[in-house]
């Protein structure tokens, strides 16, 4: 891949490099399946009230899997699909963290804002971080000391620090009906603030537009380690700030999260503080 030349990764480097490659191929591989099933008819199956899976978060699962156990046979894997038989101890060392279709319900619905999500870890933290935002063909990657890219081009965080021309986005839980006060509370506080607030429904890649600058923060609660862990580290390489609602600071197994450029991050978290569930 191009995009890997343009890394400064020196030969002491050949492990992480080598990880990169796998998790890119793997993140390309897993989209290109769903591009070839977005059309067609979807399998449904429902894990909560608003909660889905298809035949194509399972078909990119099992081919990012399968390249995963080959070419990483002793690194742990942390799966949206297959989180249940993962060891509650596994995530303390090295771990690919996975989200094999993030925007489900938007790829159900021929909604095109979707992506595959993939991070490797190490004792909870992301080193890498993939986003595959597959209608855009547009490849994200972070590499921890190394900075944030899009196919060839480096990414910067937005430099808005007034909140009042700031464009924002949020998300809604599944449980909805468990936290519907603080999330609706959340948005009734902010939305006055700020320029704008979309919803588009796809965490991993809310926190690559924040990454991209063309979007200046996003919040959201009760998010899953394979929502986050990729799209974190995209931000915080690009040079912005992630924290949980109270300011403290944030791992993927965190429930509750605010990213932004950094200028707007503490009177962005201060207004959210009230609404933190931790």
């Amino acid at each position: 891949m191009d995009l890997l030349d343009a890394l400064s990764l020196s030969p002491q480097d050949e492990r992480l490099l080598y990880l990169l490659k796998v998790g890119c191929d793997a993140a390309i591989k897993a989209g290109d399946i769903l591009r070839t099933l977005a059309d067609n008819p979807h399998q449904i199956r429902l894990k909560g009230a608003i909660d889905l899976v298809t035949e194509a978060d399972l078909a990119s699962e099992k081919a990012i899997l399968e390249l995963f156990r080959d070419k990483t046979p002793d690194t742990a894997i942390l799966s949206e699909e297959s989180a249940a038989e993962f060891s509650a101890n596994d995530h303390n060392g090295a771990c690919w963290v996975i989200d094999p279709l993030d925007g489900t319900t938007n790829y159900a619905h021929g909604f095109p804002w979707y992506a595959v999500s993939i991070a490797y870890t190490e004792k909870r933290q992301p080193i890498i971080g993939i986003v595959n935002h597959v209608p855009l063909n547009q490849l994200y990657i972070a590499v921890a000391g190394h900075g944030t890219w899009m196919n060839r081009s480096a990414l910067r965080v937005s430099q808005e620090h007034a909140l009042q021309r700031c464009l924002l986005a949020t998300g809604f839980p599944y449980n909805i009906e468990q936290l519907l006060a603080p999330v609706i509370g959340a948005i009734q506080t902010i939305l006055p603030l700020c320029q704008g607030l979309r919803r588009a429904g796809a965490a991993a890649l809310d926190l690559a537009m924040v990454a991209s600058g063309r979007l200046d923060g996003f919040w959201e609660l009760n998010l899953k380690p394979w929502d986050t862990a990729a799209g974190m580290l995209l931000v915080k390489e690009a040079g912005g700030r992630v924290s949980d609602y109270r300011g403290l600071p944030y791992s993927p197994f965190t429930d509750e999260i605010v990213a932004t450029n950094g200028l707007i991050h503490g009177e962005l978290q201060q207004k959210l503080a009230e609404f933190s569930q931790r």
